[in-house]
């Protein structure tokens, strides 16, 4: 236990830094880019338009499960499919906090590359989705506004909440899970274990695959394992595999995915991803003894017997720690406030709510319908609050139309 927890303090000092950082610079995105900017270019079924979604995805923090309805709202602000798919592949692959972090774990090259293949697979995948769907008639749908709810804070508080405290409700779990696995990988899996399969690298890529595809990780949760099978031998195209393949889809936002926007344009969009970890793992294995991406992820992740962390390291540390802690805290102590308030209003159960961006999406589609006079969703228990009248088909439509599955009073 000794070492598995001084894995852990080791790995959580080498990210917290970069990811404190990351989140900073996200909220600082969140609240000061315009969401119209994100529409604004996106409207044609162009080259252009792809190439837009994907620039402006890419350095968004937002997981598989947050992008559908960021997705959702743009397709809903006329946003052409092609746009729609870029911006669906390339989002949740990476993040500005993601590349950072990378970067403190796996070296400066798996930083590169990994923004970098998220661009390229969302460019294919929206320029073959206009291609395939040219024919298909677009149906009329109304525009509804930002996921993100109006606030009156001033910017910079605006900014701090983001990032600690909406950010860390969004992704900690999944966070310190990925933390948690990896402690429990250098510790528990033996040195040479993926060494006896160092010369099958496609099956190393296709068992990621497999694990990745079905599991529910994010951009940034993924690379502490990532970095810690590599640690163990697993080749870094197979690790590769894992940091794009394990965020950019799980069956849940294939389920939502194949709804909202059908079964062809989903087809394309998880055949590109696999095709993009697939052709971009062996990229890596085969420029790794010229780009040393195996060495250099093992300076970062691994901790020498004689070094010592720095003071501002731990600082982060425990700055990152407190983060964690106050989102569970905050969860019980909602839990325990939500069962002490009387309901007030017609509850309804809806699935697929896993982040704030999620609670807002369906809140905001909600909001829009008339009558309604008040809405709050429910994360935790997957359900809905609303205040006012308003008919139960327009509820689910708006729902749906959101991204997400009605199932009716509860």
């Amino acid at each position: 236990m000794e070492i598995f927890f001084g894995s852990l303090l080791y790995i959580i000092g080498e990210m917290s830094p970069y990811l404190l950082l990351g989140f900073l610079v996200a909220g600082v995105l969140h609240v000061a880019v315009p969401k119209r900017f994100y529409t604004n270019y996106l409207s044609d079924s162009s080259f252009k338009s792809v190439l837009m979604a994907a620039l402006l995805g890419v350095p968004l923090p937002l997981c598989s499960c947050g992008v559908i309805p960021t997705a959702v709202g743009l397709r809903n602000e006329r946003a052409s499919r092609g746009a729609v798919a870029s911006f669906l592949i390339a989002t949740p692959q990476t993040g500005i906090d993601s590349i950072i972090a990378t970067f403190s774990l796996m070296g400066l090259a798996f930083a590169i590359v990994r923004p970098a293949a998220a661009l390229i697979t969302g460019i294919c995948g929206g320029v073959i989705v206009n291609v395939m769907t040219r024919q298909m008639v677009d149906t009329e749908v109304d525009s509804c506004n930002s996921a993100t709810l109006k606030t009156a804070e001033k910017p910079i508080v605006s900014i701090l909440r983001y990032a600690f405290v909406e950010m860390m409700q969004n992704i900690g779990t999944r966070l310190l899970i990925g933390l948690l696995l990896a402690a429990l990988i250098q510790v528990g899996v033996p040195d040479s274990f993926f060494l006896q399969y160092g010369d099958k690298p496609l099956l190393q890529m296709l068992v990621m695959l497999i694990v990745a595809v079905p599991m529910y990780i994010c951009s940034t949760g993924s690379i502490p394992v990532a970095a810690a099978l590599l640690a163990k031998g697993l080749t870094p195209g197979a690790a590769f595999v894992l940091l794009m393949a394990g965020p950019a889809v799980n069956f849940g936002s294939f389920l939502v995915i194949r709804k909202t926007m059908g079964l062809k344009f989903t087809i394309i969009y998880i055949s590109t991803i696999i095709a993009g970890a697939v052709g971009f793992g062996f990229l890596l294995d085969n420029f790794d003894g010229l780009l040393q991406f195996t060495d250099a992820a093992n300076r970062h992740c691994c901790p020498s017997e004689t070094e010592q962390m720095s003071w501002f390291k731990i600082a982060c540390s425990i700055v990152l720690i407190v983060c964690l802690l106050n989102v569970f805290i905050m969860s019980i102590f909602n839990k325990f406030k939500r069962s002490k308030v009387a309901v007030s209003g017609t509850v309804y159960k809806v699935d697929g709510m896993a982040c704030n961006h999620c609670k807002a999406a369906v809140e905001t589609a909600i909001s829009n319908i008339g009558g309604i006079k008040s809405v709050t969703a429910d994360i935790t228990n997957q359900t809905v609050v609303i205040e006012g009248e308003a008919n139960e088909n327009d509820i689910r439509q708006a729902v749906e139309n959101a991204g997400f599955k009605f199932k009716g009073r509860v």
